[in-house]
């Protein structure tokens, strides 16, 4: 579902993620922490992009927003460590 509120063009879906999908955040604390995808943004005025995420620590759901290059699938977490590229370079869109 896409919204339009302003200048800022919001998208359920992205990169072959929808809402509730769990991602991976590439950070220092990020990585440790548990995430799913809520939304991707858009600012036509400027082009700029990010990614709005859920989650945290263990029970926590605090709203968070990163640049889409950050924001791998959750399958690219293999221990302590991302392997794989980005959502935004490689989308796991379905054939």
């Amino acid at each position: 579902m896409v919204t339009r509120e302003g200048h800022l063009v919001r998208s359920t879906k992205w990169a072959g993620l929808s809402t509730g999908d769990v991602v991976v955040i590439d950070g220092v604390k990020e990585r440790r922490q548990s995430w799913v995808f809520v939304a991707h943004v858009t600012n036509a005025m400027s082009g700029e992009q990010w990614i709005e995420v859920r989650g945290g620590r263990q029970g926590e759901a605090k709203g968070r927003s990163f640049r889409p290059e950050l924001v791998y699938p959750a399958t690219a977490k293999k221990g302590g460590r991302i392997v794989g590229q980005s959502l935004a370079d490689a989308p796991q869109l379905p054939f």
